[in-house]
């Protein structure tokens, strides 16, 4: 290996270029360390990669950003202004829930027309959204503000925050929690389904979720203009500024530890890198199985592995058209006939059901940069079972895709199928074999309550000195603003670049 005393500065190794990734990099360059980034893919982002076919462009994961100062932070921590390179725009409204029947309900940032919306599908039931909200408040409060970038390194520190849990009912469901609010069936699926968002069963995650309806409140839902990543490529341009280095194609066979300490990585070609600190934004899973060996585990054992609960899978379509759909906003949710039955069949039984519920985004709406001239970018998704579900999707993709593309032409986009002039899909498989997802999941382990805090992987390994974990599968969790956060909190855990001099 190189040696690390020949370099100027010490050597912060990254493996995986997603938003976490990205974010440590950042922070870790402004600490003082020479820091590459390893990135088995061809650009930045890992789960926000784009896709570009034919003039469309696609953003291949996230696609709401909603706690901006966060992105803006980091630009900071480089003397530089955000809007200088990315350019964000709020959603106004945040999105549109439609239910099978057609009935809508918008959803937005404006809390008089919210409280209204309220009433009109469920006439007295306003007064219940001011105290939905208010109780949103005093989680975010607590959940964010307080604990969202906290390292949580053992089980005392779960013990310190368990009056703050028990008084807000975090032993709760997110949709038991908003159920205490609201009698309303369908107001109880629209306050409740955001821990979809983050890989979350809402009948079964803590109710903590629900500071998700405040965090957009007050910070806005938005969307950058040549999609999210332009933020990632943002970041990326950052690095580089600090004078780090991003290798792309770099894909990282095992992490070598010595004496108990990560010392640097292996990469499948066979060349190895030393560094001071290795911090992993892989998926916290694959990290432990695949490029740590059983005997340096004594915490995250392959049989503890094999327990744990994942989150569910994503069926992504991406698809162009040569026309464009007009009354058609940026984001949609459409619910599906069923809602705790379907999310059972895909998170419990692990079954692909007959019937789905989609998010279909349209970034055209806002910025038609994506798109050639006179054409529409969308996406669809479908919340799926993850791999443990054992669906062949080589033989099943095309067929639900053909669903998908029926039930949207029936319902929203009139003669859709004549129109697509771009078209890709992805599956469980595609997470597994492209984002190193061990069961093809979309956001890591599933963020119950017992594998949320001290209870998921530390972004301070317990076993291994010198090595960190960010992204969706440690403390805080998936989302934007959780891999972020995660970022952060290497600025608690991991030593400044001072004490390898």
């Amino acid at each position: 290996m190189t040696s690390v005393s020949s370099q100027r500065k010490p050597v912060a190794l990254v493996i995986g270029s997603g938003f976490g990734g990205l974010a440590a990099a950042i922070r870790l360059g402004a600490r003082g360390y020479a820091v590459k980034v390893l990135e088995r893919l061809d650009a930045p982002g890992g789960r926000a990669y784009q896709h570009k076919i034919d003039g469309f462009t696609f953003d291949a994961g996230p696609t709401i950003v909603t706690a901006p100062f966060l992105f803006e932070e980091l630009w900071a921590l480089c003397g530089k202004k955000m809007s200088d390179d990315v350019q964000l725009r709020e959603m106004k409204p945040y999105y549109k829930i439609r239910f099978s029947d057609g009935q809508v309900f918008t959803y937005q940032g404006d809390r008089a027309a919210m409280r209204e919306e309220v009433e009109r599908f469920s006439p007295g039931e306003g007064k219940n959204f001011d105290a939905f909200m208010a109780m949103s408040e005093q989680i975010y409060r607590i959940g964010f503000e307080k604990l969202g970038d906290e390292p949580f390194n053992s089980i005392l520190d779960m013990v310190r925050i368990a009056p703050d849990l028990l008084r807000l009912q975090g032993y709760r469901s997110v949709y038991g929690l908003v159920s205490q609010f609201f009698r309303n069936e369908r107001l109880r699926n629209i306050f409740s389904y955001h821990p979809l968002l983050i890989g979350g069963d809402p009948f079964r995650v803590s109710s903590i979720y629900c500071l998700i309806a405040f965090l957009e409140k007050s910070f806005g839902v938005h969307s950058a203009i040549g999609g999210t990543g332009a933020l990632a490529r943002g970041l990326a341009k950052l690095i580089e500024g600090q004078g780090g280095e991003i290798r792309y194609g770099a894909d990282v066979k095992r992490i070598v530890v010595e004496s108990g300490r990560a010392v640097g990585v292996e990469l499948v070609t066979g060349e190895r890198l030393r560094a001071d600190i290795v911090v992993s934004n892989a998926d916290s899973a694959y990290t432990y199985r695949t490029l740590i060996p059983p005997h340096h585990r004594k915490t995250w054992t392959d049989a503890r592995l094999q327990r744990q609960k994942y989150s569910m899978g994503l069926f992504v379509w991406y698809f162009g058209t040569n026309r464009r759909y007009d009354d058609i906003g940026h984001h949609t949710i459409l619910m599906g006939p069923r809602y705790k039955s379907l999310l059972a069949d895909i998170f419990r039984r692990k079954v692909l059901a007959e019937d789905f519920s989609l998010y279909l985004h349209r970034p055209t709406a806002t910025d038609p940069s994506v798109a050639p001239k006179g054409c529409d970018t969308f996406y669809v998704l479908s919340p799926v079972p993850n791999l443990q579900g054992g669906q062949e999707w080589t033989l099943e993709a095309e067929g639900y895709r053909k669903r998908i593309e029926s039930w949207l032409e029936e319902n929203i986009l009139p003669n859709l199928s004549k129109h697509i002039v771009a078209s890709r899909v992805t599956t469980p498989l595609d997470f597994r074999d492209r984002l190193n997802a061990i069961h093809g999941e979309g956001f890591g382990l599933e963020p119950i309550l017992t594998q949320s805090a001290a209870f998921r992987p530390h972004n301070m390994s317990e076993d291994i000195a010198n090595l960190f974990l960010v992204g969706a599968g440690v403390h805080p969790g998936a989302g934007l603003p959780g891999v972020l956060s995660s970022a952060r909190v290497l600025d608690k855990v991991a030593p400044d670049a001072s004490a390898f001099l």
